[in-house]
């Protein structure tokens, strides 16, 4: 399937673009940088996400994603690379997803250990893409960059209720 990759972004400089994609100097200056922006996407979830519904999350999300799709997009196409390892702002914007149905998971035990084990499992299934997120990345444009970052939002979200359940 052939996607289309939003053409807005292609108004505004490389500088812009690069900038916002790298979530600044996070994805272009550190080590590790899908880490870092991860790391990044925790902060933006408790600031904008952790009092919000589940709805409402899915909603702000999906708007925030398309906009990461035209950046991330945009990004590879300036860099002439695809899927490049500084760009971050698609892990950034998939972090919310990983706490669906947050104030049930933090009812059952420390607000930071739900936050530091749905950041561990989110960069295990962003890193390893098991399921068949490897697949998602395939897609074209922005797409691909930023929906294997979504499955694998969800995969870590999943993973989470059912450690939640189980113990």
């Amino acid at each position: 399937m052939k996607l289309v990759q939003p053409k807005w972004p292609s108004v505004l400089s490389s500088r812009v673009i690069l900038s916002i994609a790298r979530l600044g100097p996070l994805g272009s200056k550190l080590p590790a940088p899908g880490t870092w922006g991860s790391l990044a996407g925790v902060f933006y979830f408790l600031l904008f996400f952790s009092h919000l519904d589940f709805l409402q999350t899915i909603l702000l999300t999906a708007a925030a994603s398309y906009v990461a799709v035209a950046f991330c997009g945009e990004a590879e196409i300036r860099l002439g690379k695809s899927d490049p390892g500084e760009v971050i702002l698609d892990e950034f914007v998939a972090m919310p997803l990983v706490f669906l149905g947050y104030n049930s998971l933090k009812g059952a035990t420390s607000e930071w250990i739900v936050l530091l084990v749905g950041f561990i499992l989110f960069r295990i299934y962003d890193i390893l893409k098991p399921f068949g997120i490897t697949k998602l990345q395939k897609l074209n444009a922005g797409w691909g960059v930023v929906i294997d970052d979504l499955v694998a939002a969800l995969a870590a979200c999943v993973s989470l209720h059912l450690i939640r359940l189980f113990f």
